[in-house]
C-alpha cells in the first residue's frame, strides 16, 4: 500500500510541475525568436547598425565590420579577439548592447 501512495504522490507532483516546465520552455523560445528577429533587422540595416557597434567597440576595424555583416556570432568573436576577453565576457557585452540598442 505504501509504495502506491508514494507513486501517486510523485505522479501528482509531476503533473503539477509540467505546466511550469512548459511555460519556462516557451518563454525561452520566445526570447530566442525575438533575438533572432532583432538580428535579422540588424542585418537588413547593417549600414546604420555598424555605427552603433563601432561606437560601443571602438577597437573594431572597418574590415571587422565588413566581415561581421550583422551576424551576432561574428560580432561576439571579433569583440573577444580585439579586446582579449573570454567568449563568455564577449557574449555578455553583446547581450548588454542588444538590450541597450533595443531600448533606443
Amino acid at each position: 500500500m505504501r509504495p502506491i501512495i508514494i507513486l501517486a504522490a510523485f505522479a501528482a507532483m509531476s503533473f503539477a510541475a509540467a505546466p511550469i516546465a512548459v511555460n519556462a520552455q516557451s518563454t525561452s523560445q520566445k526570447v530566442e525568436a525575438e533575438a533572432k528577429t532583432m538580428w535579422e533587422k540588424f542585418k537588413g540595416s547593417w549600414t546604420q547598425t555598424k555605427g552603433a557597434v563601432k561606437e560601443q567597440w571602438g577597437k573594431l576595424t572597418d574590415d571587422d565590420l565588413l566581415e561581421i555583416q550583422g551576424r551576432r556570432e561574428q560580432l561576439v568573436g571579433k569583440v573577444q579577439t580585439r579586446y582579449g576577453i573570454t567568449h563568455e565576457e564577449a557574449e555578455a557585452q553583446v547581450s548588454g548592447w542588444e538590450r541597450k540598442y533595443k531600448s533606443m
